[in-house]
């Protein structure tokens, strides 16, 4: 073994431990970076170089360590876990939210909710039926606009809401297409990192954090490739292969009463549809969804549309037979627009007492048997306030499970990250501790490189000078 050995070997420790403070520097600087996983440097040690000559002999020392590379301390199953509890979180976060917004909207059982303006508007007729006079016909006509206005507002706030996502679904479709840009650029950037042989921790954490924003948006499922690329696929067919992305359309209605579907394509090929079954994208399609198929806002849409119809056939269908005080047949109390929602088509045809049929034909200009009739209408089981209260009870339990759902999801979602966490996340005590063996084993590897020093130092200086 050469007397200049042991200077290579120390010199291999301070290199090591030098690496180690460095990639420990690392971490502790991003300890509150999003997305960041710690990494450490692995070391290994460097054996003793091998005996030549017709007789080896001596002893052969190590020589020293050596760094095989930082690794990146994180988990592809546990990425891929979080990327599925995301999927499933933001799918119903985004029906959670949508509900929620219109249930509050809608304020039942309040009294501003429709069923009690509804309730009110039965009261006025058992009124009117007391005492039939101008004041009490005021009343009803009253109330029935009251009840137009808030059958019309609660649609059109329901179409407004519609109309809101609809643009989100625009959106969420272009965030998207660009975060499977950015994936597909650092695919290339890592693949040609790894075949440099240069370190990609750092762009591999960028990658997982997109992907997590992919699979939060549009349910995307991650796979990586044996050349380190991430492909991310929607609908089982490749969003981003390699250094290559495929962006995606939104098409469909654009508000809530033209029919059909809002679908999501392939922009290269239209008629290819992607089932987006998952992700805040998928929760938001679902949302808008015919009623037929569960849509969330086009059922409270419909239940005014049918509130509206049955409130005009039924109060008409008894109006009508009735007859006036001037003995006039009773005509409609409301009327409907034959074109488009019955909610925004609702109106009151009487103007005052004169118009309104309360009396039964040959009754005489005193009955009321007509107006109690119709303020029996309230418990009618066939009646308007029925029809509303039946869907807005369902729609509750419907609600009800969104927001149970939409809670599962989220504390599966915390848990796979806290999981991933526990082993990819920075811990500054952790990080303080190792900094200081590294440090303490950088010390000792400089004074193991004194002493070699010293030794050299006393044999070329100082041999031959015996006797001095």
């Amino acid at each position: 073994m050469s007397s200049f050995a042991g200077l290579r070997l120390a010199e291999s420790a301070l290199s090591a431990a030098r690496a180690g403070m460095t990639v420990t520097g690392q971490n502790i600087a991003n300890q509150s970076t999003p997305g960041y996983t710690r990494q450490r440097v692995d070391q290994v040690s460097i054996g003793a170089p091998g005996l030549t000559g017709l007789r080896p002999a001596g002893t052969a020392f190590g020589g020293g360590v050596g760094i095989a590379g930082i690794a990146r301390l994180g988990d592809d199953v546990l990425d891929a876990r979080v990327r599925d509890a995301l999927t499933t979180s933001g799918f119903w976060s985004a029906r959670a939210t949508a509900a929620n917004r219109v249930e509050s909207m809608m304020a039942e059982p309040t009294k501003e909710g429709l069923a009690a303006n509804l309730n009110r508007f039965w009261a006025g007729w058992s009124d009117l039926a007391n005492t039939p006079d101008p004041a009490a016909a005021q009343v009803v006509l009253t109330n029935a606009q009251v009840l137009v206005g808030q059958i019309a507002a609660g649609y059109e706030s329901v179409a407004g809401q519609w109309s809101d996502l609809r643009g989100d679904v625009d959106r969420q479709v272009a965030g998207v297409n660009a975060l499977a840009g950015q994936v597909a650029t650092l695919n290339g950037q890592i693949r040609d990192a790894l075949q440099a042989g240069r370190n990609v921790n750092e762009l591999i954490d960028q990658r997982n954090l997109f992907a997590q924003q992919l699979s939060t948006s549009i349910g995307a499922k991650g796979v990586v490739e044996a050349d380190g690329t991430l492909t991310i696929r929607v609908d089982g067919n490749a969003l981003v292969s390699g250094d290559q992305s495929r962006p995606l359309a939104a098409t469909g209605p654009r508000t809530i009463g033209e029919p059909g579907r809002i679908v999501v394509s392939w922009a290269d090929r239209p008629g290819l549809a992607v089932d987006v079954g998952g992700g805040v994208l998928g929760g938001t399609i679902s949302t808008l969804a015919p009623a037929s198929d569960g849509g969330t806002l086009a059922a409270v849409a419909a239940a005014y549309n049918e509130t509206a119809t049955v409130l005009a056939t039924t109060v008409n269908d008894i109006h009508r037979s009735g007859v006036t005080s001037a003995g006039a047949p009773g005509g409609d109390f409301f009327a409907v627009s034959a074109t488009g929602p019955a909610a925004l088509g609702l109106s009151v045809v009487p103007t005052g007492l004169p118009g309104l049929a309360l009396a039964a034909p040959g009754a005489g200009p005193k009955d009321t048997t007509i107006a109690d009739r119709i303020s029996t209408l309230g418990t009618s089981a066939t009646g308007a306030s029925k029809t509303w209260s039946t869907f807005v009870t369902g729609f509750a339990v419907t609600v009800a499970g969104d927001v149970q759902r939409a809670d599962i999801a989220d504390r599966g979602a915390v848990a796979a990250v806290t999981a991933q966490q526990s082993g990819a996340s920075v811990d500054g005590d952790e990080e303080t501790i190792t900094l200081l063996t590294y440090q303490t084993a950088y010390q000792a590897a400089a004074r193991v490189l004194t002493a070699m020093d010293e030794a050299l130092d006393l044999l070329i200086n100082r041999t031959g000078l015996v006797g001095r």
